[in-house]
């Protein structure tokens, strides 16, 4: 057989060469045409899982506010900080006014300070802050628990051991109950222990009664850190009142009828 022969008995035939260039440019046309389409069905499929996804969060039962979990109380309730957080039940987490509940619970009297954040996937969790007495005073004959910033709190039956008692006169501010609860926050252990109550007459006219009879003129929360290392030296000597009001120029009166 010669040469010529066997290269003509293996070329295929005009039909099936013809049937495998329309195969391939089938081929090339599908490819071309998915190319121009990806990005088209890519962005339809993202607006699906985006669109699912906005719907079960802010449309569906699933994550719907289901309950309110509440820590860090001790003279509230569990059931009066829910109360004022008011937060809907069955309306989305996600919708949930955080800042909102925090104000409505925060408008609490015991309350300091509260933080409100989402529980996922159906609770919210309000962390409370309440206030810490450090002193007490009387209101309209009533004991009252009074914080470090000058407020009003909370009710006592009893005067409660190891709070210093606050005396006020009828025109006693707000501001001069703050200035005096400052003084007090601000007074070292070994001071604190001396002081029988406070009288606060203005917000520059504080004085501190020791449970021994003296007195002690203190004058504004200002400086308190210097008039009390003052104080401690001065109450080594004699004298029924010792003022403090000015720091660097502190004095003491030994004779009661010529203090001023």
């Amino acid at each position: 057989m010669t040469s010529g022969t066997r290269r003509s008995s293996t070329r295929r035939p005009p039909e099936a060469e013809s049937e495998r260039t329309r195969r391939r440019f089938a081929r090339r046309q599908w490819t071309r045409r998915w190319l121009t389409w990806k990005p088209v069905v890519a962005g339809v499929a993202l607006l699906g899982v985006v669109g699912a996804a906005v719907w079960a969060v802010f449309f569906s039962a699933w994550l719907s506010v289901a309950g309110v979990e509440v820590r860090g109380t001790d003279l509230l309730s569990r059931e009066e900080v829910r109360a004022a957080a008011a937060v809907p039940t069955g309306d989305p987490v996600a919708t949930v006014d955080l800042a909102g509940v925090e104000a409505r619970v925060e408008a609490l009297a015991p309350v300091r300070s509260a933080e409100v954040s989402r529980q996922w996937p159906d609770q919210v969790l309000v962390v409370v802050e309440e206030r810490v007495a450090v002193a007490v005073v009387e209101l309209g004959g009533r004991l009252r628990g009074m914080d470090a910033d000058g407020v009003v709190f909370r009710d006592y039956a009893d005067p409660p051991e190891g709070l210093p008692r606050v005396l006020t006169r009828s025109g006693t501010t707000s501001a001069a109950l703050s200035e005096g609860a400052s003084v007090i926050a601000a007074l070292p252990a070994e001071i604190a222990e001396l002081v029988e109550h406070v009288e606060i007459e203005t917000v520059d006219a504080i004085a501190l009664a020791l449970t021994d009879g003296r007195t002690v003129r203190w004058g504004s929360a200002e400086e308190s850190e210097q008039k009390a290392e003052v104080l401690a030296h001065l109450l080594s000597k004699p004298g029924p009142i010792y003022d403090v009001s000015v720091p660097g120029q502190p004095t003491t009166c030994a004779q009661p009828a010529l203090c001023g």
